[in-house]
Formats: C-alpha cells, sequence, structure tokens
C-alpha cells in the first residue's frame, strides 16, 4: 500500500477477519495465568491484565482492537517469593548453579537452546501480533537470538581457554577467572522484547548468576512457550519470571537491597528510578541500555541515492522504534533540497500495511497511546515554525502513522530534544559542520552518529571528535547495533555497560582469583586439585 493509496483509502488499511490468511489467523486467545518460580511453573489466583494487539479488525466499519489473551499481574508477594528462590538458588556464591563448572553450565545452555528453537513458529507468530513487528523481522528477531546465545557460548569457551593456566608472577601461581556476582534483575524491552532482553538474559545466566526476569510491558506473550524449557534446562530457582506493574514488583525487588545486578533495557528516567530504590546502591552493578538520539550529518558531497537509502532503512526500520534508529537528520543546505525530495519520494513508495503483509515497512505501532504522543510533537514543531514536508505525513489511523518528515527543526522544539521512538523525522539544515557537532556536544544522549560524505580529509577530520561523542561512528551507513561481537553501549544518558557478545559476558561477571606462594606444599596442593578435578574454578581444563 503506497501513499497515493493511503490517501484514498485509508480507512481499508486495517483488515477484515476474512482478509487474514489462514496461516497468520489468531483464533484462540492466550489467557496466561502461569509464571515460572523456583523450578516450578506456578497458577496464579490473582488479577490479569488483558493483552491487545496493535493490529485492528474492521468489522462493518467499525475498528475493533484485537484481544490476544491475558497475563498475569503479580503483586509485591510474588516478586518477594521470585528474590526468595534466586537468593537460595545462589546461596551467597555457594549454590549448584554457581559453583558449577563452566562446562557443564554451557551443556545446559546448548540443551535450553535446542529446545527452543522447536519454538519458533509459536515465538514468531506472537512477536508478530503482540508488537506489530512484520513476519520477516520477527523471524529474523528469533534467528538472531539463536544465533546470538550460541555466539555467546563459543565467545565464553576462548574466555575460559584463556584463563586455563597457571601463571607464576613474583613469586606466586595464580590463577584467574571470572565470577558470578549475584542475583540479577533483567528487564527487557518492548521493540526486541526477544533479542535485546536475551543479550542481557543469556550471558547473565552462563555466568552462573541467578536471574528474576520481568518481560516488557509489550511482547509479553511470546515468552510463554518458553516457560517449560526455561524450567527443564536450569536447576531450580537460577530463573525466575515475574509479571505485572513495574513500581509494584522490580520496585520492591530493587529496595530489598538484594539485588546485585540490574539489567534493564529502557529509559534513563526508569533506570534512575530504580537505581536510586536500592539502599546500596555501591553494591548495585549496571548493565542499560536506553534511550538514544542518534544524528545522521550529511556532507555536501554525499552520494544521495546511497544515503537516501540508508538513511529511511536507518530512521524507518520497525516504523522507528529502535534506540539505534536515525532520530534527527542534519543535512548541509547546499543538498538539502536535493535530498529532501529524493527521501520524502522514497518514503511515499515505502509499504505500508499489516505485519503479515510480504515487504511490508510500515506497520501498527504497540505502545498504547503513542500516535497521541508523536502528533503532539509534530503539532509543537508546527506551531513553531516547523512544516511536514512529505504528502499525508504524519497522518494517523488508531494504532498506524504514516511517516512526517519535518523541516525548519529547530532548538525550541521538543521533537529537536526528545528521543521520538516512532516515524517523525526532523530534517535540520546545516551550513558550518560545527552545528551538528555541537548539538550532539550538547545532547543528554551518546550513543552513535552515521556521517554520509565522499571527502576523507573532511570525514577523517570529524572521526576524532566525534569518537568522544558517542561510542560508534558509521560512515556513510546508518547506525546499527550489529554484528553482535561489536562492543554496543554509549555515554551520558544512553547506557551503562555493554550488550555485545563478549563484554556482556564480563559485565555479568568479575574477576576472580586463587593465588598461592610458591612452595613445594603448595605446588602439592595445587597439582592434587588440578590433576583430580577437585574444583570447578581452579582447573586447567581446556574446552573445544
Amino acid at each position: 500500500m503506497t501513499t497515493k493509496t493511503i490517501a484514498g483509502k485509508f480507512e481499508e488499511l486495517f483488515p477484515n477477519q476474512n482478509d487474514i490468511p489462514e496461516k497468520f489467523q489468531f483464533a484462540n486467545p492466550v489467557e496466561q495465568r502461569e509464571y515460572l518460580i523456583n523450578g516450578e511453573i506456578v497458577k496464579w489466583e490473582g488479577p490479569v491484565k488483558d493483552v491487545f494487539s496493535p493490529v485492528f479488525i474492521n468489522e462493518n466499519g467499525t475498528l475493533k482492537r484485537i484481544r490476544l489473551g491475558s497475563q498475569p499481574v503479580l503483586d509485591r508477594n510474588a516478586a518477594a517469593k521470585a528474590l526468595d528462590a534466586a537468593r537460595a538458588s545462589y546461596d551467597n556464591g555457594r549454590g549448584e548453579w554457581a559453583t558449577m563448572s563452566i562446562k557443564k553450565r554451557i551443556d545446559h545452555m546448548v540443551n535450553f537452546t535446542r529446545r527452543m528453537k522447536e519454538k519458533r513458529e509459536e515465538v514468531v507468530q506472537m512477536l508478530m501480533w503482540e508488537i506489530g513487528k512484520s513476519f520477516s523481522d520477527s523471524q529474523k528477531e528469533f534467528d538472531r537470538t539463536i544465533d546470538y546465545i550460541n555466539d555467546t557460548i563459543e565467545s565464553l569457551k576462548t574466555l575460559d581457554r584463556d584463563s586455563s593456566r597457571i601463571q607464576k608472577v613474583q613469586g606466586l601461581y595464580a590463577q584467574i577467572r571470572r565470577g558470578p556476582l549475584g542475583v540479577v534483575l533483567c528487564m527487557g524491552p518492548y521493540n526486541y522484547p526477544l533479542n535485546e532482553t536475551y543479550c542481557n538474559l543469556i550471558p547473565a545466566l552462563i555466568m552462573g548468576n541467578s536471574v528474576i526476569f520481568k518481560p516488557a510491558k509489550y511482547g509479553v506473550l511470546l515468552h510463554r512457550p518458553l516457560l517449560e524449557i526455561f524450567r527443564d534446562s536450569f536447576p531450580k530457582g537460577v530463573i525466575n519470571f515475574i509479571y505485572g506493574d513495574g513500581a509494584e514488583t522490580s520496585g520492591t525487588l530493587m529496595a530489598s537491597g538484594k539485588i546485585d545486578c540490574l539489567a534493564f533495557i529502557g529509559t534513563s528516567r526508569v533506570a534512575n528510578i530504580l537505581k536510586k530504590q536500592h539502599p546500596n546502591p555501591n553494591r548495585l552493578r549496571g548493565a542499560l541500555g536506553l534511550e538514544a538520539k542518534n544524528p545522521a550529518i550529511i556532507l555536501a558531497d554525499a552520494e544521495l541515492d546511497m544515503t537516501v537509502s540508508e538513511v529511511i532503512t536507518g530512521s524507518l526500520s520497525f516504523n522507528g522504534q529502535r534506540c539505534t534508529a536515525l532520530k534527527i537528520i542534519f543535512v548541509h543546505e547546499s543538498i538539502s533540497k536535493k535530498f529532501l525530495d529524493k527521501f520524502c519520494s522514497k518514503i511515499a513508495q515505502l509499504k505500508a500495511g499489516m505485519p503479515w503483509e510480504e515487504n511490508v515497512m510500515l506497520t501498527p505501532l504497540p505502545e498504547k497511546g503513542k500516535t497521541e504522543y508523536l502528533k503532539e510533537l509534530i503539532d509543537d514543531a508546527l506551531a513553531k515554525g516547523a512544516k511536514v514536508a512529505n504528502e499525508n505525513g504524519g497522518t494517523v489511523l488508531e494504532s498506524f502513522m504514516f511517516p512526517a518528515v519535518l523541516t525548519g527543526v529547530n532548538s525550541e522544539m521538543r521533537i529537536y530534544h526528545e528521543e521520538q521512538f516512532g516515524p517523525v523525522i526532523p530534517v535540520i539544515e546545516f551550513k558550518d559542520i560545527n552545528e551538528p557537532i555541537e548539538y550532539m556536544v550538547k545532547s543528554n544522549y551518546g550513543q552513535q552518529v552515521s556521517v554520509f560524505g565522499s571527502d576523507s580529509d573532511e570525514i577523517a577530520h570529524m572521526i576524532d571528535p566525534l569518537v568522544n561523542q558517542v561510542c560508534r561512528v558509521n560512515i556513510n551507513s546508518q547506525c546499527q547495533r550489529g554484528p553482535d561481537v561489536f562492543p554496543f553501549n554509549g555515554r551520558k544518558d544512553s547506557a551503562e555497560g555493554t550488550l555485545s557478545v563478549s563484554d556482556a559476558l564480563r559485565v555479568f561477571s568479575i574477576r576472580t582469583l586463587v593465588a598461592a606462594k610458591e612452595s613445594e606444599l603448595n605446588k602439592n596442593i595445587i597439582s592434587e586439585i588440578l590433576d583430580e578435578r577437585k574444583s570447578s574454578f581452579l582447573s586447567t581444563d581446556f574446552i573445544l
């Protein structure tokens, strides 16, 4: 469905029930009452919350949001029980999982991954229906998650091999390895409720921690098919699920002071609230993926066709609902008109529709009230002199918004500062390269930037100041997270810690060593421990 189609038949964007292919029909609501705690799937007898899809059905001209089912709304007591289970399983570092050898933990994770792949179809279907992600992208998210787990396993093997030798330094024998932190509270985001969540969850688990996992507010039911697999794959209490209001559950957990690490992907505002609730913040490790306002800087000599293609993808993949999305575009005044003409023309050609449609690019937004918020940003900008540059930009139908390209944007407008996390694209002309650089210096965020141009001297001149403002500079390419082996972090309000494969293993662990003075007695003791494999930590076993 092109913009032209939208202009003529916008009301037909949402389908009739019979228009949905049989393969993607959602016939039976998922009434989830179960949650995993202390190695058991427990039935919740308390209140539940309805789960709705961002997809509406057209019933005789009336749009009706599809109800997907319900989820449990746990209370403080349930959260406290999950904490007790996690603390008991960790047992102050003496628990089965915490003291288990790396090889055995890897075996558990391999088994989990094998069984998880069996649930691919169910999880992909729920991803699509719960958050409006296209069928193709939902498949990619599942497959990328499996790849991430496998990469994590291989990275841990490498880390363990590098640590398998005994060092002799200044009269001391020592072996340095990484040990768990304790109990981790893991909270994922709704835009990548599987992949981004597991980028915290998996390394936290495999490093020997016990975990309390709270799914995001959207994308909850997709985890249900995996509950039994989690239960069967890990010792009891190592992984526990909680659901419900974060202030009620997560707040209770943090206030207890018994959370050792907060793994959270969301906003800096919520992260700050959670961290402040911990009575001993000096004892709290953070692994935080937060918001960003990633700029694109388009220089006068940029190759426009390639640039437009990258900026389209960078700003509108999954409707711009990515922390790595390009959220503000700086374009040199000498080419701004040419860029905008091409950019708006390409946006008009994007296919809008439902998640199951082939080659669909623009889909409904899952977050309740999101279109209203985005309209507020647009209206604020228009009132202060901005213009919508593209036909039908900002057109809304229930949970769907057609992308809006805003020109004439300045610092007086909310869109200049706020992370919009949706299909609104502010464009700013610049004359002097110091203008976009100054924007980044003053910004509260510092994740990534994309620079488009052809002059190596000019780009080289920009790299040195930019790498001290953000953590990734992309040359003639969109901002992105992958490959997962690359660092993924941020400065200022954008991150704490990292989600990359090898770095994540380090974030969720601490360097620990066993040392002994060089003596005949100690040589004999260490040799016996190694030869007879008496210790999981002090070991020279080599994992292939």
